[in-house]
């Protein structure tokens, strides 16, 4: 628009001032080594506003081939996507009606000109996953990889999903390792993280992320205990089977008092300890516990003790009854007592 204008005013002054400098024009001389161009002011003028209007022209023409071809290439590219838009929502539907083939076919189409091309390949990876097609499973995932730039999170989650799907547990463990310390809180990982730490055997760092799971409500009390319980209970069988009765012992002291007073872990701990052939531990777990309160399931380990000193259990028993009455369980758990004792007498 100033380029007009400035056009504008030049033929305003050429017109008003051009006839009053006709008589007094001068001339311009251009001169070279080997040419000497001369000219008139009033030519020169002339000369420069058609290189003007003819430099205008070139910019104007050249302004709508380009433009064009813009125009032309956004055409294309918003076809591609409508494409890409359409494909991935009929992929999401063979998703839901399990054919894999198809979901994998659709969503890498043209997955480069969706709106989200990571989640194409992700998607198109646990596709792959489910055929069983390892090779097509890893490329996507390495394609979303690139195209997924600083956003890295969704593409380690799924290849830790994958990992667990195809069995290759103790990978899913490194890679869950690493997702905990980018996001320690996110749900999916939590979730991961629990399956692969079970696998493995990992409870020691299950047990450290049950508060986070906790915090963030990943599941109700009554599934976090049961999930805290299976986790001691699995640190339970390690112990035994690395050292036996000794190695449980030492384990069994080395946790919090807390811990060693929950009901559910001294139950598991007594009939370890049975299996190990250690009753005399085992009954000093169920008398020390029964001294802070009953239980019938403490109860009903009794029976299964062979203890040397039946006299103890029997008064601990008694005492039972003195506190909460002869219930059918007590009365008849003394019984095998007596009877036992009796037996063991009468063989003296």
């Amino acid at each position: 628009m100033l380029r007009v204008l400035f056009l504008f005013l030049v033929l305003i002054v050429s017109v008003v001032f051009g006839p009053m400098l006709a008589g007094h024009q001068g001339y311009v001389l251009i001169q070279t080594d080997n040419y000497n161009i001369e000219t008139s002011v009033t030519g020169l003028v002339i000369m420069v506003l058609l290189l003007v209007v003819m430099l205008m022209a070139i910019e104007w023409v050249l302004r709508h081939i380009f433009r064009t071809g813009a125009r032309t290439r956004g055409w294309f590219i918003g076809r591609k996507r409508s494409r890409a838009r359409a494909q991935t929502n009929a992929a999401l539907i063979k998703l839901a009606e399990g054919d894999y083939k198809q979901v994998e076919s659709l969503l890498t189409r043209n997955a480069d000109h969706a709106e989200q091309p990571m989640v194409n390949y992700l998607l198109a990876a646990e596709a792959a996953q489910q055929r069983g097609d390892d090779f097509r499973t890893n490329q996507y995932l390495e394609r979303a990889a690139e195209v997924a730039d600083t956003d890295q999170l969704p593409v380690d989650i799924t290849r830790v999903r994958i990992q667990l799907a195809q069995g290759e547990d103790h990978a899913a463990r490194h890679g869950v390792d690493r997702l905990l310390n980018q996001a320690p809180r996110h749900p999916e990982v939590l979730r991961l993280a629990e399956q692969a730490y079970l696998r493995t055997g990992a409870y020691n760092s299950l047990l450290e992320i049950l508060p986070s799971m906790h915090k963030i409500e990943l599941h109700s009390e009554n599934e976090l205990q049961a999930l805290q319980q299976q986790a001691y209970i699995g640190l339970m069988n390690q112990a035994m089977a690395a050292e036996g009765s000794d190695g449980l012992k030492r384990w069994w002291k080395d946790q919090s008092r807390k811990t060693r007073h929950e009901v559910p872990l001294q139950i598991a701990m007594v009939e370890h300890l049975i299996e190990c052939n250690d009753h005399e531990m085992a009954q000093e777990i169920v008398l020390d516990s029964l001294k802070r309160h009953y239980d019938e399931r403490l109860v009903l380990l009794i029976p299964r003790l062979k203890s040397g000193n039946l006299e103890r259990l029997e008064k601990a028993l008694h005492q039972q009854v003195k506190q909460y009455g002869a219930t059918p369980l007590l009365n008849s758990t003394l019984g095998q007592l007596l009877m036992k004792h009796g037996g063991m007498a009468a063989g003296d």
